[in-house]
């Protein structure tokens, strides 16, 4: 019981240090005189994946290869079926009203780099530069549009992008920012080394191995904060933040996660993946083509079959 509880111990202090670094960053960039807009392109993004970048990096460093590439693998499946599956049980997400098609369309060009790239058997350093650099390209064209669409909207836009986070407090005083960058940046590289060790020894204890450990409990886990988010803005109906969500987070878990944890050393694909796992993941990436082109609502119906699916796979695994 001990690694299981030092396991989610790790895990409550991955995301609660996750959020503190957040919140600090946030707020000392807007004392520092950072635009909104730059803030929520770039420190928010990273920030919020954070705790999967700690475990990517403690997995590789180690060599629990399978953790690490488990965990982007296992979340991305998990961020569709589960994320969108859940919140729409409890009530439908209309994203018939929402525009996420080119952010689709880049996540889909995100997810056959990643699975070529996968292909070769093992992702190097040279892997990492290939999708740091696609992740490059797409914040750049994301930072371009959002400027546009400032121009174009009143001069006050860059208030509604701080009402719109959550973390922001331009007044927050510089004591407690420290506070909140001192807990993040003690907190995310411990909670990372509690959850991968644990996660560990748990294979080791039910002969279950890496690779299932980080496509299920590790990768579960890490996907708690997105579930919580789209459960919060489907209540609000707010359809647009739960699949702008979702989509911005496994593109991000696919360039930036393991294009970073490749620079601390080279990830060897376990042959499943290739077979099975990583197919799964852009199958579902698939399923939400109807949400995104076809403006079709996620409705009761949608909810039970992606919820049933998630169960399906997890079966499968195990």
């Amino acid at each position: 019981m001990i690694p299981w509880l030092l396991c989610g111990l790790g895990l409550v202090i991955l995301l609660l240090a996750g959020d503190a670094l957040v919140r600090g960053a946030v707020n000392l960039s807007l004392r520092l005189g950072v635009p909104a807009l730059i803030v929520s392109l770039t420190i928010v993004a990273f920030g919020t994946s954070a705790p999967e970048l700690l475990i990517a990096i403690n997995a590789v460093a180690v060599d629990a290869d399978g953790i690490a590439l488990g965990n982007v693998v296992g979340s991305n499946t998990a961020n569709i079926l589960m994320v969108l599956g859940i919140p729409a049980l409890i009530a439908t997400l209309h994203t018939s009203q929402c525009d996420t098609r080119k952010s689709y369309v880049f996540m889909l060009v995100a997810s056959l780099l990643f699975i070529g790239l996968a292909m070769c058997g093992t992702l190097t350093i040279w892997s990492g530069l290939i999708l740091l650099a696609a992740l490059t390209f797409f914040l750049g064209d994301a930072f371009r549009e959002a400027r546009a669409h400032r121009k174009i909207c009143c001069g006050d836009a860059d208030d509604d992008l701080l009402e719109g986070l959550e973390e922001a407090d331009p007044d927050m005083p510089y004591w407690r920012v420290g506070i909140y960058l001192v807990l993040g940046l003690i907190g995310l590289p411990l909670g990372a080394d509690l959850l991968v060790d644990n996660a560990t020894i748990i294979a080791r204890m039910y002969h279950v191995s890496e690779t299932v450990i980080g496509l299920t409990l590790v990768a579960i886990g890490t996907s708690l904060p997105e579930l919580s988010t789209t459960v919060m803005a489907t209540l609000r109906r707010q359809a647009d933040v739960a699949l702008g969500n979702v989509i911005g987070s496994n593109m991000f878990n696919l360039l930036a996660i393991i294009g970073i944890a490749t620079l601390v050393g080279p990830i060897s694909v376990d042959p499943e993946f290739l077979r099975f796992d990583l197919w799964v993941m852009l199958a579902a990436s698939l399923l939400i083509f109807p949400f995104v082109f076809l403006k079709k609502d996620i409705t009761r119906a949608w909810g039970i079959g992606l919820t049933g699916l998630y169960i399906t796979y997890l079966v499968v695994l195990f």
